[in-house]
């Protein structure tokens, strides 16, 4: 009989839950971001994360989001299509206790395209890296109204590959790699 494997942990970096460690669900493809990566993201979102208004979309483990609210943000939707990732989430939302969390059981796609949420100040778009979608999601963002002048968004996608061209209006502030990784920072600035 084969023994199952046990879900990993996710470590929160800094903030008012700086070193708790979190339950991760068991799921197929479950990439979180990494500690040293979410260092450096944070660092550079210091000056606009606190109070800020997020939307982390193909959530995960909830790493980023958790990061967020743990550094200040004031509200973070998770969207995650993942039944059993969402409920990990919202177990780590409620062991946190933390205000602020949305837990959203949706595909990313289809959440673009509804609407619903009016603007965020800050968007993570980490997709799995076996889809390559990252360039036709930063489109559809662009479209929608879930961004306005001034939106930061991340951008995370596998390093072999081009880096995603933005859409006009936007602009990459900041471009690193680590491993496999490739993490970026672009912000709206302006809007058709």
């Amino acid at each position: 009989m084969a023994k199952k494997s046990r879900p990993g942990r996710l470590r929160i970096v800094a903030g008012k839950w700086r070193s708790r460690l979190l339950d991760v669900a068991d799921v197929p493809g479950l990439r979180p971001t990494s500690e040293r990566i979410r260092e450096t993201v944070f660092n550079w979102l210091a000056p606009k994360i606190h109070g800020a208004r997020c939307l982390d979309l193909f959530a995960g483990t909830g790493a980023l989001g958790l990061e967020a609210l743990s550094r200040g943000a004031g509200e973070v939707v998770f969207v995650e299509k993942s039944a059993v990732a969402a409920r990990a989430i919202r177990a780590s939302a409620n062991t946190l206790e933390a205000t602020g969390a949305e837990v959203r059981q949706a595909d990313a796609l289809d959440y673009l395209q509804a609407e619903n949420d009016g603007h965020f100040d800050v968007i993570f778009l980490d997709p799995p890296f076996a889809t390559d979608m990252l360039g036709d999601l930063c489109r559809l963002l662009d479209k929608s109204s879930l961004i306005s002048v001034g939106s930061l968004v991340y951008l995370e996608d596998d390093r072999a590959r081009p880096q995603t061209e933005l859409p006009l209006g936007w602009r990459l502030l900041k471009s690193k790699s680590a491993g496999s990784v490739r993490y970026s920072l672009a912000q709206v600035e302006d809007r058709d």
